[in-house]
C-alpha cells in the first residue's frame, strides 16, 4: 500500500512535481508529462513514450540522452489523454518527426492515436510503435493482440539509441519494430498492488501459490500454481519463453529480470542466476543483462523475465550509452543543443467559436441538468463499477468514470450552445479521465452534441441520430463489436430499441425508458461473454459470470437519463 501521500486524488501530479524537482538537470515539466531539459540536436527524431503512472522508472524515469525525448504521464494505470500526448510531443519535437511508443492497451491506442493525427494535420511526421511482448496475453499467431509489459524497455532503448545517433524516422521506426518483434516477456505475481488511498489490493494470490502471467496494471495472472523454489520458477519461465521465440532467434539474448514493486533486488539476483544457468545449459549467451526495477506496478509483489533476442543491428544499440534519471549506461556527454527553444512550437490557441442560437443555449441548459444526473449516478455506483472492473481488469473504471463526469460537468457552459457545450465537456472528460472510457465518452459527447444541435430538426429524428452517432464514435475508434464484452454490447441494443419505439410512435420519454431497459438487460447478459478486447482479454475465464464494467456504466447512465427525461418538457414544448 501507499504509505506516503497527501490527497490520493493529487498523488500523481505531486509525485511528478517531486520527480522533476529532484532531476531538474535532466528533465523539465510540460503540461502532460516531462521532456529532456537539454534536448537532442536539431533535426533529431523525438521518441515519446508514456502511459499510466504507477510504473516508475517507466515512463518519466527513462527520459534522457540515449533514451526517450519525452514521457506522457497519465493517472495511475490510466492512459494519458490525447491532449497530454500532443502537448508533450510538441515540446519534444526537434524537427525530425515524432515516434510514439507505448504498451498495447486500448486507452493508450485511442488517445495516442488521436494525438498522432493532430500532429500530422500540422505537418509533423508522427508514427507509432506498439509494444507487444507479453506472451501470456495472446498466442503467437495473434501476436499483434499481446499487451506490453516489461519488454517496453527494450523498444524504448533501441528507439532512443537510434534517434540519439541521428537515424531518420524511417530507420528509428524500423528498428523499434524489430526490437518489439524480438522481445518476449512472462511474469509471476505473489500478491497484488494497492492504489494510493485504497485499503485493499486489486487482487490477492492464495497462500502458498503464485500467479503466472500477470499484467502491469494490477491484473492477476492467468493461472495460479503452487509457489516453488527460484530454480523451479526459472525453469517454468525460461521453458515457456524458449517455446515462444522469433524466427531466426540466434543464440545471443539480452535478459531483463524486472521487479514489479516489492520483490527485493537480492531476490531478483537469485532468480537471474537460475535463469542464466538454464540459458547457458541451452547454449545461449546472455548479453548485458538488466536486473532491477524497470517497469513496476506500484507495490505489486512480483517479477517478470524478458528475453530480447539480439542480432547484428540491435546489439550495438542495446550496448549504446544512456543517461536518464533512473537508467544510466556507459558515458554520455550532456550538452545544451543550439536552438533548443526554437522548435518548441506554440500550441495553437482555440479558434473563435460563433455564438450559439438562443434555442441552442436553452437546450444546452437542459442537457447540463442531465449531465448533473449522470454525475450523481456515477458517484453513487463508483465503488461497484470498480469492483466489477477489478475481476478481470485493473479496477479503475469507477474512478475513471467519476473523474470524467466531474470534469465534463465542470467544463460544461450552456452559453456555448448545445454542440459547443458537449464538445467542451467531452474534451474535458477525455483529458482528465484518460483511459479507454475517457476517450470513448469524450468522443460520444462530441458526436451527440453535433447530432442534437439543430434548431429546426424533428426531435424524434435527432434523438435516434444522436444515439447512432454515439455508437459510431465508439465502434470506429475502439473497434469493438457486439459480443466482444464491451460497452457496445449495451449501446447497440439501446440504439435499436430507441429507434424501434420512436418509429412505432412512442413518446420520447417512453422510448428512452425502453432503450435504457434494453441496455440494462444487455449489460447483465455480458456476464455470459468472454472479453475479446482490452486488458481483460487474457483473463477471459475469470471474467465469466460477471458483467462488463463499461456496459454496466452505460446502462446506469441510460437509465438515469431516461428517468430525468420523463420529467423534462419536450423540445416542442420548449419552443
Amino acid at each position: 500500500m501507499t504509505r506516503i501521500a497527501n490527497d490520493a486524488a493529487d498523488f500523481v501530479p505531486q509525485a511528478l512535481a517531486g520527480f522533476v524537482a529532484a532531476h531538474g538537470e535532466l528533465v523539465r515539466a510540460v503540461d502532460g508529462g516531462v521532456v529532456r531539459t537539454n534536448p537532442a540536436p536539431r533535426g533529431s527524431v523525438a521518441v515519446v513514450i508514456g502511459g499510466g503512472s504507477g510504473h516508475y522508472p517507466a515512463f518519466a524515469g527513462v527520459v534522457g540522452a540515449g533514451m526517450a525525448s519525452g514521457a506522457v504521464c497519465g493517472n495511475i494505470f490510466t492512459s494519458p489523454s490525447a491532449g497530454q500526448a500532443y502537448r508533450v510531443a510538441k515540446a519534444a519535437h526537434r524537427g525530425g518527426g515524432v515516434l510514439y511508443s507505448f504498451g498495447n492497451y486500448a486507452g493508450d491506442v485511442l488517445h495516442f492515436g488521436e494525438a498522432q493525427e493532430r500532429l500530422r494535420e500540422e505537418g509533423i511526421d508522427a508514427r507509432t510503435v506498439l509494444c507487444t511482448d507479453d506472451i501470456a496475453s495472446a498466442p503467437l499467431d495473434e501476436i499483434d493482440k499481446r499487451r506490453g509489459i516489461a519488454g517496453d524497455f527494450t523498444v524504448f532503448k533501441i528507439a532512443g539509441a537510434a534517434a540519439e545517433r541521428g537515424d531518420s524516422i524511417d530507420e528509428v521506426e524500423r528498428l523499434a519494430r524489430l526490437a518489439n518483434h524480438r522481445t518476449r516477456t512472462l511474469g509471476v505475481a505473489f500478491g497484488g498492488c494497492t492504489f494510493p488511498g485504497a485499503d485493499e489490493p486489486l487482487f490477492t494470490v492464495p497462500e502458498g501459490m503464485m500467479s503466472i502471467g500477470l499484467g502491469i496494471h494490477g491484473e492477476p495472472g492467468i493461472r495460479d500454481v503452487p509457489r516453488t523454489s527460484s530454480a523451479d520458477l526459472a525453469q517454468t519461465l525460461v521453458d515457456e519463453l524458449l517455446g515462444d521465440v522469433p524466427e531466426n532467434r540466434g543464440d545471443r539474448v539480452a535478459v531483463i529480470v524486472n521487479g514489479l514493486g516489492t520483490v527485493k533486488y537480492e531476490e531478483l539476483f537469485v532468480l537471474f542466476g537460475d535463469v542464466a544457468a538454464r540459458l547457458d545449459g541451452a547454449g545461449i549467451t546472455v548479453v548485458q543483462p538488466e536486473v532491477g526495477e524497470l517497469v513496476t506496478s506500484l507495490d505489486m509483489a512480483g517479477t517478470s523475465v524478458t528475453f530480447f533476442w539480439l542480432d547484428d543491428e540491435l546489439e550495438p544499440l542495446w550496448a549504446a550509452p544512456a543517461y536518464t534519471p533512473a537508467y544510466r549506461k556507459g558515458a554520455v556527454q550532456i550538452a545544451r543543443a543550439d536552438g533548443a527553444e526554437d522548435l518548441e512550437d506554440e500550441i495553437e490557441a482555440p479558434t473563435d467559436i460563433p455564438p450559439a442560437s438562443e434555442w441552442s443555449q436553452r437546450a444546452a441548459g437542459a442537457a447540463l441538468t442531465h449531465l448533473d444526473v449522470v454525475r450523481a449516478t456515477i458517484h453513487e455506483h463508483e465503488t461497484e463499477l470498480g469492483r466489477i472492473d477489478a475481476i478481470a481488469g485493473d479496477g479503475d473504471h469507477g474512478v475513471g468514470m467519476r473523474t470524467g463526469i466531474d470534469a465534463a460537468t465542470d467544463a460544461a457552459d450552456p452559453a456555448l450552445g448545445l454542440s459547443g457545450m458537449l464538445a467542451a465537456a467531452g474534451d474535458a472528460w477525455s483529458e482528465k479521465a484518460g483511459g479507454t472510457s475517457g476517450a470513448l465518452w469524450g468522443a460520444m459527447l462530441r458526436a451527440i452534441g453535433r447530432a442534437l444541435d439543430h434548431d429546426d430538426a424533428d426531435p424524434r429524428a435527432t434523438a435516434v441520430e444522436a444515439a447512432r452517432a454515439a455508437l459510431e464514435a465508439v465502434t470506429s475508434r475502439g473497434g469493438a463489436r457486439v459480443g466482444d464484452k464491451t460497452m457496445v454490447d449495451a449501446l447497440d441494443p439501446y440504439v435499436e430499441a430507441l429507434a424501434e419505439r420512436l418509429d412505432a410512435g412512442a413518446e420520447i420519454g417512453d422510448a428512452l425508458a425502453a432503450a435504457a431497459q434494453a441496455a440494462t438487460d444487455a449489460a447483465a447478459a455480458t456476464s455470459t461473454l468472454r472479453p475479446a478486447l482490452g486488458r481483460a482479454r487474457p483473463l477471459a475465464e475469470k471474467s465469466l459470470g460477471h458483467p462488463d464494467a463499461g456496459a454496466t456504466s452505460l446502462a446506469l447512465i441510460a437509465t438515469a437519463i431516461a428517468e430525468a427525461s420523463s420529467s423534462r418538457p419536450t423540445r416542442e414544448e420548449e419552443r
